[in-house]
């Protein structure tokens, strides 16, 4: 038997990770499971609690449907604490060790661009960051 893992993010802003996660990982919004035209038509068969809609979550996916899909949650709680659990982006590079740290590197700086932080660098190997709210990743060259 074959299974497939979903990843949840927690959150307080769902649009604002799901904007920072399509860009990091160049996923796109997961349409909504059939028969569903629209999301907002498939929370419609849930029971929400009065005052939550669409906008507290985010469905994403591979434009391919490939690895992981991301759902990412509004919950009332912050972060408090490291995550035990984080995503690793490898990222293509090619060439020697400074040209493949280089490649992590300019990584690094578009996803500070995009609203991450840099929060400590292992040179030559990986950059640990966060995303828009304090969750860990790792930016490092993909194993060839």
């Amino acid at each position: 038997m074959t299974v497939t893992i979903d990843l949840t993010l927690d959150c307080t802003n769902a649009q604002l990770l799901a904007g920072f996660w399509k860009t990091a990982l160049g996923y796109v919004d997961e349409p909504p499971p059939p028969p569903f035209s629209t999301r907002e038509e498939w929370l419609a068969q849930f029971d929400l609690p009065e005052g939550e809609s669409v906008e507290d979550g985010a469905w994403l996916c591979h434009p391919e449907r490939t690895g992981p899909r991301l759902s990412i949650l509004k919950v009332p709680e912050p972060k408090t604490a490291k995550n035990r659990l984080h995503i690793d982006i490898g990222i293509p590079a090619e060439g020697e060790p400074a040209q493949r740290w280089a490649s992590v590197k300019a990584e690094a700086q578009r996803l500070v661009a995009a609203g991450g932080t840099i929060l400590t660098e292992d040179e030559g190997h990986h950059v640990v960051m966060a995303d828009p709210e304090g969750n860990e990743f790792c930016v490092a060259a993909a194993s060839a």
